[in-house]
């Protein structure tokens, strides 16, 4: 019995403290090398991902196992990132749900049936993600696979329930998120109907994810921060936020908590939960962690715009946020936002010799 305890016990140590750099920061563990990944790292600013979509729309690579796998690896070959990102998008699960989603050439992801009225909310399906959201699972079981050697994590992600109930009720883009605050403020019940749907679809997805070889989880909220204030924030987006973090804990995968627009309530989304915390590049690093406190891992901040600049600049930039992390344990090295498709591909090479030599230098 003690000799059975003490391999429990060794098995529990080698979780709790893995040996990838990201996943260390993710646990705020001291790392050797800062590690560093970029939001959309696997995209348009690549030419071996453009010679991909030149023959496949970016649906047919979501739903084709074997592609998306390709287009994940792309980037962690071409630049040693510290860990890669499934390819996939967040609308697909609301296709699942009952929507029509296309990826319209020039004006972005566009939903045919978007909902407008509380039937539409009603009839809003929930089922497993193995039914809609197949390619993407097996696209994670190829791409952890082949990364498990190389000591590489991938990160599986979702979008927050905000985010995805505005594109489903917009119907795409939108400018001043008309629709969804209205159904938001005149229908609370429906709201809810609707924010519990998708934590239920949300939460089965990326539990799965982690069960198909996704080591960490992010949440993407990128439109509650550009809509919301504080109090609309707390009231209508806080508590299903909350529920979806919380379900996900039983993975034991750390999750990052990624948000666009919120510094003026920082601290209220890092109190919706998440072991990571994502920021944009509005407000230097040092300030958010006095916003949320000095023991919560933070992944940001470099502005994704910084590598369209010259290099004298660019180095500028990365000085100044490593600067504010100030080799404190718990920060990844990321953008604010997803990577720009005009970005220079040696700007990124650059960029990621840069932060893991910047390490070393400091150690």
């Amino acid at each position: 019995m003690r000799e059975g305890q003490r391999t429990a016990s060794a098995a529990e140590a080698v979780v709790s403290e893995p040996s990838a750099p990201f996943l260390r920061a993710c646990r705020g563990l001291p790392v050797e090398r800062t590690p560093i990944w970029l939001m959309r790292q696997a995209g348009r600013y690549m030419a071996e991902y453009q010679a991909v979509r030149a023959k496949h729309s970016m649906l047919d690579v979501i739903r084709t196992p074997e592609l998306a796998a390709e287009v994940t690896l792309q980037p962690v070959d071409r630049f040693g990132f510290d860990a890669a990102i499934i390819f996939a998008d967040i609308l697909p699960p609301l296709i699942g749900m009952g929507l029509k989603l296309d990826f319209v050439k020039g004006a972005g992801p566009t939903i045919e049936n978007p909902l407008r009225a509380n039937y539409d909310i009603d009839m809003l399906a929930t089922p497993p993600a193995e039914e809609h959201l197949g390619p993407t699972l097996e696209a994670i079981r190829l791409v952890s696979a082949e990364l498990a050697h190389r000591d590489i994590p991938l990160i599986g992600f979702a979008g927050a329930p905000f985010t995805l109930a505005s594109y489903a009720v917009e119907g795409g883009g939108s400018k001043n998120y008309a629709r969804v605050k209205a159904l938001m403020y005149g229908e609370p019940a429906a709201w809810k109907r609707l924010m519990t749907k998708l934590v239920t679809v949300q939460a089965d997805y990326l539990l799965k994810q982690v069960k198909c070889g996704a080591a960490a989880l992010q949440v993407f909220d990128s439109w509650a921060g550009l809509a919301l204030g504080r109090d609309d924030y707390v009231r209508f987006v806080q508590p299903y936020n909350r529920m979806l973090f919380t379900a996900l804990q039983r993975s034991g995968a750390p999750v990052i908590n990624f948000s666009t627009g919120t510094s003026a309530y920082l601290a209220d989304v890092a109190a919706a939960g998440g072991d990571v915390l994502g920021v944009d590049w509005r407000m230097p690093l040092g300030w958010c962690w006095q916003q949320v406190g000095y023991d919560r891992p933070i992944q940001g901040n470099l502005d994704p715009v910084a590598l369209l600049a010259p290099w004298r600049e660019l180095k500028h930039q990365i000085d100044c946020v490593l600067a504010e992390a100030g080799g404190r344990p718990g920060h990844i090295f990321n953008l604010g936002h997803g990577i720009l498709p005009q970005t220079p591909v040696e700007n990124v090479a650059r960029l990621v010799d840069y932060v893991h030599e910047a390490a070393i230098r400091e150690g």
